[in-house]
């Protein structure tokens, strides 16, 4: 079992159907969102129990619980096959993620939240050597994760061949691949983010289809990994707009 802190973060989960063994909420005035969050409980008969504020500052370990924390069981991963299996839009292409050894929990967070708003089938992550979804990812998610299915897989370079052989593209992200403007994004695309330090690792590299860069102009020419993903993720949405 684990546990979500934070208002938004508990209200999408109970909003997504989340299970959750127990909420438990500061004493005290009830105002704002937490009467939606208590709604909710009421009427998903969730327990809900009062304690003081002391020990949800206990609980969450100096994060920013905002009153409330939700006592869940661990994040459910899919298996990749149920992933490929998942039903399709006739007008939109399958859109995957495959995360490359994202260390950072916020990092991990932040591109799952932008994932779900850019409607990604899915996020892919190794099972070594990367963070798993945690509270932590969950909350940066602000409850993104709630909704964007996880699968967790032993080795990225096999997932990659077993996507290739299911039609996808692999393109990586990589400050020698070509501007993201002038490639077609608009198939069956999986986007493969490096980690934050070294990028992508030299096997996932040479097995991607191609390479695509964001185009920038100033003296810093890189971008925090969930902000180059997030940038690289709304291209595919636009081009694929621009078509529909």
């Amino acid at each position: 079992m684990s546990d979500i802190v934070g208002r938004q973060v508990v209200l999408e989960a109970l909003r997504s159907g989340q299970e959750i063994n127990k909420l438990l909420v500061a004493k005290g005035p009830r105002q704002g969102s937490i009467r939606e969050i208590l709604a909710l409980a009421k009427e998903q008969g969730i327990v809900v129990q009062e304690v003081e504020r002391t020990i949800l500052d206990k609980l969450s370990e100096g994060a920013n619980h905002q009153g409330v924390l939700a006592q869940i069981a661990g994040i459910s991963y899919v298996e990749l096959d149920d992933l490929l299996a998942k039903g399709r839009d006739g007008d939109w292409a399958p859109f995957l993620v495959l995360l490359d050894g994202i260390q950072d929990p916020h990092n991990l967070g932040s591109i799952m939240r932008s994932g779900e708003a850019m409607g990604v089938d899915g996020v892919i992550i190794p099972k070594r050597r990367a963070v798993p979804v945690t509270q932590t990812v969950m909350k940066a998610s602000a409850g993104a994760a709630n909704y964007v299915p996880v699968c967790r897989v032993g080795n990225l370079a096999t997932t990659i061949d077993t996507l290739k052989q299911a039609g996808y593209w692999i393109v990586g992200a990589d400050m020698e691949g070509s501007t993201c403007f002038t490639q077609d994004l608009t198939g069956p695309i999986a986007l493969v983010i490096g980690s934050e330090g070294a990028g992508l690792s030299r096997l996932v590299k040479d097995k991607c289809d191609f390479l695509s860069s964001v185009p920038m102009r100033g003296a810093i020419n890189s971008l925090n990994a969930s902000v180059a993903a997030a940038l690289l993720m709304f291209e595919v949405v636009r081009q694929r707009s621009v078509l529909s």
